[in-house]
């Protein structure tokens, strides 16, 4: 049985499964609270599946790219749960997670996921069926539209794609999928080989957060 969450973005979920089969999921939008959510929604799921943490053979996580506070809360709540249960924890990350999710939703073999970073800035990854075309890189927003563009036809997911559909027109198809969902971070999980090593953060840029005097936040 797999366990995964995800806390990266504007939403808080969890996903419990089972093979191909779906034991508990929890979806809540957020933009805020996820480090208060997290633990009760994990708890609801595992209570939903009548199921004990004796029964997790694996975990997964979304690494990011996300908020700086959000990536932090679910890496730090799996990795503590990967260490006091011994089992493997599997990083996926937002930007898949969401292009997988928009692909099985349209059928669309192609798709690309691109998220507002700010400063006029995006998040943008390709995929072209199972294959990664372009991993997740942050990149001004008019080189992302001039990429996906590029990349052709395709559904579009995550919270800059509207924006990048009013843009690009026919051949290009919006999907409803704004944030990453721990569904299909738990079923990109299921088919990647255990890691002997707990994942890291995906951090593309640094914090908005600045110190006194400028100084950023590591």
């Amino acid at each position: 049985m797999l366990l995964a969450v995800d806390t990266t973005l504007g939403a808080c979920s969890v996903a419990l499964l089972q093979g191909d089969r779906t034991c508990a999921h929890i979806f809540e939008p957020m933009e805020r609270g996820h480090a208060e959510r997290l633990a009760p929604m994990v708890a609801e799921a595992m209570t939903s599946a009548k199921a004990d943490f004796a029964r997790l053979t694996r975990l997964a996580v979304t690494t990011g790219p996300g908020t700086f506070t959000g990536q932090r809360v679910g890496l730090s709540f799996m990795r503590g749960l990967r260490l006091g249960l011994q089992i493997p924890l599997i990083g996926v990350t937002s930007l898949e997670a969401m292009a997988s999710a928009a692909m099985a939703e349209t059928g669309s073999r192609r798709a690309a996921a691109i998220h507002d970073a700010r400063r006029a800035e995006a998040y943008l990854l390709l995929k072209d069926g199972d294959v990664i075309i372009q991993p997740p890189l942050v990149l001004p927003f008019v080189e992302a539209l001039a990429r996906i563009k590029a990349f052709s036809a395709c559904v579009i997911a995550g919270t800059a794609a509207a924006q990048v559909r009013e843009h690009l027109g026919d051949g290009f198809v919006l999907s409803p999928i704004l944030q990453p969902d721990a569904l299909w971070v738990g079923r990109l999980a299921c088919a990647m080989p255990a890691a002997d090593d707990a994942p890291g953060p995906l951090y593309l840029r640094g914090p908005d957060a600045k110190l006194p005097g400028g100084k950023a936040l590591v």
